[in-house]
């Protein structure tokens, strides 16, 4: 099950999205180091958070997957988004600084063929900061929000993963303590639960946050893609008899 552009953004412009969205940016910065000049690329729905991190970028583009659909960015100047396959990039080896993928990984058919995908596009020492739901959380239950749909993982899960995909966690921390509820008082309590959760239960937080180094002294085997996909237009008429 996927979320859909137009759910995806209805949720971050609700009262629940936007704190979400706050206690997401908090935790990313935790964790987030400035790279002068980089290139960055958001993967899945990153566009809250982009907007954020761009002014210290020499280039930042939005891919957002083909399940889910696309929406411009940003909301000025030429458009940066492309439709994509997480499994078949448009880039070229080795040619980003940086990945931001959040909402992205879950939906993934095989997670560790979308991850091996981020390690070609990444530059040697490139980084891959990862969002994605946790097994343990109440958020993983709870499907009217965009962290209930796909597959969550557990923190251990996630990080044999990435070693598995020669990438080495350099840095992790989690977000989301407060429930997912639209009621007034847990929203406006969400600050305050946030703060109390990393401090006292970190391991049952809605999202977990890894940064991960690309990893260049193992080669990485090479196999045929399971699958190849091709876009088919959304309004396109289906068996039309041409004559």
């Amino acid at each position: 099950m996927h979320n859909d552009i137009v759910e995806m953004r209805a949720f971050y412009q609700s009262a629940l999205g936007q704190r979400a969205n706050h206690a997401l940016a908090t935790a990313l910065m935790r964790i987030w180091e400035p790279i002068a000049n980089e290139r960055l690329v958001g993967i899945g729905y990153t566009r809250p958070w982009l907007e954020r991190f761009e002014p210290d970028t020499q280039v930042a583009m939005s891919f957002m997957l083909a399940a889910q659909g696309a929406a411009r960015w940003p909301r000025q100047g030429p458009s940066r988004t492309a439709l994509v396959f997480d499994e078949e990039l448009p880039l070229m080896d080795s040619s980003i600084d940086r990945i931001l993928a959040i909402h992205s990984l879950e939906h993934a058919e095989n997670p560790r063929e979308t991850l091996m995908e981020f390690w070609r596009v990444l530059a040697p020492n490139g980084r891959l900061l990862i969002v994605v739901p946790n097994r343990r959380g109440v958020w993983a239950r709870v499907e009217t929000t965009p962290f209930g749909t796909g597959r969550p993982f557990s923190r251990g899960q996630l990080l044999k993963l990435l070693r598995e995909t020669n990438f080495t966690a350099s840095a992790e921390t989690e977000a989301l303590f407060f429930p997912p509820s639209r009621r007034f008082l847990a929203v406006k309590m969400s600050s305050k639960i946030e703060r109390f959760g990393l401090n006292f239960w970190p391991m049952f937080g809605g999202a977990i946050i890894i940064e991960a180094q690309k990893r260049m002294y193992q080669g990485l085997p090479v196999a045929e893609r399971q699958s190849r996909r091709v876009f088919v237009p959304a309004l396109a008429p289906q068996g039309l008899n041409r004559k």
